[in-house]
């Protein structure tokens, strides 16, 4: 079982929660300077780890020059998978639009250059979808077709233009919440050789643990959650999205 999103460095024991729930591989998220060299310092004392760096669209006031540079000096570390989480986030407002937009778009060429799977973050507020259409046109314009819409938000618009790109769909616990017809709409609507399961840890724990802090072992819950959804056996799905995640993130 393979969490294909997670913030390991957030958690107090990061190297332990390796050991949960038949987890056997996590891509760990670093989605800025600081971040990205605490999970590379993290892959290094497990071989279990791999890892992904970037900037997040709410941190897109720190896209720099000199920033660009150190997390493109940082990609070059083994451990490094993916570029990113980058995106559009118009829920906080932490950045101008354009500024986003701008950060989004050095990262998708970041990401053509190096020939990594970029993962993308969408998140708009209550009842809106303009950072879904924005996404959408931004990944049309890009030229890059390997990548991830990490933590699906169910807008169908962004999950069929990603997949008419080629982008994998990654589902979260948030799948397995009690009004979350969408997402559960959405999964049935993902190719099976698309989808991908996460925890996006430690934030969205999935049912029976909403409330509490995540886990990449939690992995589990939405993996059976989803196996059932969609029909298959837990372990029939499990190898579905394992095999997913070592082909868009190229890792043994």
């Amino acid at each position: 079982m393979i969490d294909t999103h997670c913030h390991l460095d957030y958690l107090e024991d990061p190297l332990q929660a390796l050991n949960e729930l038949g987890l056997t591989h996590v891509v760990a998220i670093g989605a800025d300077p600081e971040h990205a060299r605490k999970v590379i310092a993290l892959s290094e004392q497990d071989a279990r780890i791999s890892t992904v760096v970037g900037l997040h669209p709410t941190d897109a006031l720190q896209d720099t020059p000199e920033v660009r540079t150190d997390l493109e000096e940082l990609g070059r570390h083994p451990s490094v998978v993916g570029v990113g989480e980058t995106g559009l986030d118009y829920y906080w407002d932490a950045a101008p639009k354009e500024v986003q937009i701008a950060a989004f778009e050095w990262q998708l060429d970041w990401a053509r250059r190096t020939s990594r799977p970029v993962i993308i973050h969408t998140r708009d507020k209550q009842n809106r979808e303009q950072a879904s259409l924005d996404c959408a046109e931004v990944l049309k314009n890009a030229g890059w077709n390997q990548g991830i819409l990490h933590c699906c938000n169910g807008h169908m618009g962004l999950i069929e233009a990603g997949l008419e790109l080629g982008f994998h769909v990654s589902f979260a616990g948030n799948v397995t919440y009690k009004n979350a017809h969408e997402l559960r709409e959405a999964a049935k609507a993902v190719p099976l050789d698309r989808i991908l399961v996460e925890t996006d840890a430690p934030f969205l724990a999935p049912m029976p643990h909403r409330g509490k802090s995540n886990r990449p072992g939690y992995t589990r819950y939405t993996l059976q959650f989803l196996a059932e959804l969609l029909d298959l056996s837990e372990a029939a799905f499990e190898q579905i999205t394992v095999q997913n995640a070592r082909r868009v993130y190229q890792i043994q």
